[in-house]
């Protein structure tokens, strides 16, 4: 069974003998412009370089000199630290740009490229491994969904109730001038194999935004160590956020929770990730809601 329904270059495989009920969503390689959106994710709005050749150089092409060089010749992505809890942007070459389609500068643009496989795990629901060897610094697969405001982000996770799982990511990035943006995607009714990736406290993926043709990031998931056959594929859902506990909460971030949960407090879900660093509980970013 291919999960994209040939969407996707190579095909998403789901687990044959998988005994959990799969969720409905309707299947997309890319974003898609949600509520609230104002922009077009398919729109092409960033200019491109002039180079004509194979592969762009960082002496020569405009966009590695604005942008600066995210990939080695490869395709592989150089730098993998992360020096605070906000995103550095990454910046391809697009389809206003002269180079040709195999230049380096164009990684997530290509899609899956990697044998994926949905499975069920033992404690986790649905998650995904890999079948084939992934090198440190790979471009892995998007985290594709529906792009929305931040006040439908806050009215999606005010609806949820206790039992429905959270898939909306915010991610945040300097703007220049101490300012921030924000990024929020929900794969929950359209999205793609990413939104079955799994949390862990010590992930072999780490999630980056990349603007292609638009301003509106994808947020792709790349490799940072080797990653092994049949091994299963995780991320930090905290984005660099701290892992919160309720004692570490302001008032009105308690209020905020409680909407959501119920309760007193915040309702928090048991972490089953395994690592040794593991903070027991899955990482809660109330900004959404505060």
């Amino acid at each position: 069974m291919d999960l994209s329904n040939s969407l996707e270059e190579v095909p998403v495989l789901v687990e044959s003998s998988g005994l959990l009920p799969f969720p409905e969503f309707q299947y997309s390689p890319d974003n898609v412009q949600g509520p609230g959106c104002s922009i077009d994710p398919t729109e092409v709005n960033v200019p491109g370089c002039s180079c004509q050749s194979h592969s762009c150089l960082p002496g020569s092409c405009s966009c590695l000199q604005t942008y600066g060089q995210a990939y080695d010749t490869s395709g592989k992505l150089l730098n993998l630290i992360r020096t605070d809890s906000y995103s550095s942007p990454v910046f391809e070459c697009n389809a206003l740009c002269g180079c040709s389609d195999a230049c380096s500068n164009r990684a997530v643009q290509r899609g899956l490229r990697l044998k994926l496989e949905v499975f069920s795990t033992k404690n986790k629901g649905w998650g995904v491994r890999t079948l084939e060897m992934i090198p440190n610094g790979t471009f892995v697969c998007e985290y594709a969904g529906e792009v929305i405001s931040f006040a439908e982000a806050r009215r999606r996770q005010l609806a949820q109730k206790s039992m429905d799982h959270n898939y909306i990511i915010a991610v945040r990035e300097h703007a220049g001038s101490g300012s921030t943006t924000e990024t929020f995607v929900d794969p929950a009714a359209v999205g793609n194999v990413g939104r079955f990736i799994n949390h862990s406290c010590q992930p072999n993926l780490i999630m980056l935004p990349v603007r292609v043709h638009s301003v509106v990031p994808r947020l792709a998931l790349f490799a940072i160590r080797n990653i092994h056959v049949q091994e299963e594929l995780t991320f930090d859902y905290s984005g660099g956020y701290h892992n919160q506990t309720p004692e570490a909460l302001s008032s009105s971030q308690r209020d905020a929770a409680s909407q959501v949960s119920g309760t007193d407090g915040p309702l928090r879900k048991k972490c089953h990730c395994g690592a040794k660093n593991c903070a027991q509980s899955l990482p809660l970013d109330l900004s959404i809601l505060s």
